[in-house]
């Protein structure tokens, strides 16, 4: 009870939401379907191609090919944590879900975002050996020690995705039951709940922050010293394989770490933008890798080429 004798709305905690992915499109919301299901089946549909193939063709049975398909895996999960709700969401404007299911969704979306990181980072590991110390390759990139980076990938990402978990789970939520987003994200979450987040606020930047940051220094360390010893190959095709496979990882990292940049920025300084704009720059952070990831390592690297070309067309690329 409040001093006034009336029941505070502090101790009010809403445990069920509804989504609101686009509430400026309101008429035109079942309009986005078509476009977003065909999204949805193309990514699924993509990534399970180049899966299907590295897995069926033995000659494709390297660390390399192997970490490609397990990035290729998490595309797929993270799009089927967000995609069917946020497709129900067009369909029925108030898109009703449970605080449980809201905290699992919200869980399975940063697990598969850290995922994303930790693999690149392991792809980023694997092409160090291989072009800065080619012939003990074989001796260092075993499948026990893929076994641990992608051990150390999940435990990484759980370390991070738990904690904001946890404390998304006991924060109230008093202000309002519905949610301005296609998917329970943690900033939309803590844009409805109530009392001191201080914490929570400062939390989730801090941990963006350092990863980002820590993310970003490994790579850039990596790849600078990737490049370099690839410039001093003196066979000129070997120059270019080592180039264009490390151009295709550049390519993925910058499409994942520039929209989740451009999307932070939004979100913390521009106010002004409207709630549509950033749930599209959510959509674009959250979706597009898993889009671009399969056509970039599809087309780029040409052992992976071929045999969807072969795959496809019944011939082989020259």
């Amino acid at each position: 009870m409040g001093e006034d004798g009336n029941i505070s709305t502090f101790n009010i905690s809403y445990t069920n939401f509804f989504l609101v992915g686009f509430p400026g499109l309101q008429e035109w919301r079942p309009i986005l379907v078509l476009p977003f299901t065909f999204l949805y089946v193309t990514i699924i549909s993509a990534n399970a191609l180049v899966i299907h193939t590295v897995v069926t063709q033995r000659s494709l049975h390297q660390p390399m090919y192997v970490l490609i398909t397990l990035l290729l895996s998490v595309n797929i999960c993270a799009a089927t944590a967000m995609m069917p709700k946020m497709l129900e969401g067009f369909v029925h404007y108030a898109n009703p879900i449970s605080l449980h299911g809201c905290l699992a969704q919200m869980f399975f979306v940063y697990f598969t975002l850290l995922l994303d990181y930790n693999i690149l980072l392991a792809m980023a590991l694997d092409r160090y050996v291989a072009i800065c110390h080619p012939l003990r390759y074989a001796d260092l990139m075993t499948t026990r020690l893929l076994g641990l980076l992608a051990i150390l990938a999940l435990t990484r990402s759980l370390g991070v995705a738990v904690p904001l978990l946890v404390l998304t789970s006991q924060a109230r939520f008093c202000r309002t039951p519905v949610i301005r987003h296609f998917t329970c994200e943690y900033i939309a979450l803590l844009s409805i709940a109530c009392g001191d987040l201080t914490f929570n606020n400062r939390l989730g930047l801090a941990m963006r922050l350092i990863i980002v940051t820590f993310d970003l220094a490994l790579l850039g360390t990596s790849y600078t010293r990737i490049i370099y010893a690839a410039f001093q190959i003196s066979s000129g095709g070997t120059r270019a394989k080592a180039l264009n496979t490390c151009g295709s990882h550049l390519l993925v990292i910058l499409t994942i770490y520039l929209s989740g940049l451009s999307t932070s920025i939004v979100f913390r300084v521009a106010k002004t933008v409207s709630q549509d704009v950033q749930n599209l720059l959510s959509a674009i952070y959250l979706l597009l890798p898993g889009a671009l990831n399969p056509v970039i390592y599809g087309v780029r690297t040409r052992e992976i080429r071929q045999h969807v070309e072969k795959m496809l067309c019944g011939k082989e690329s020259t």
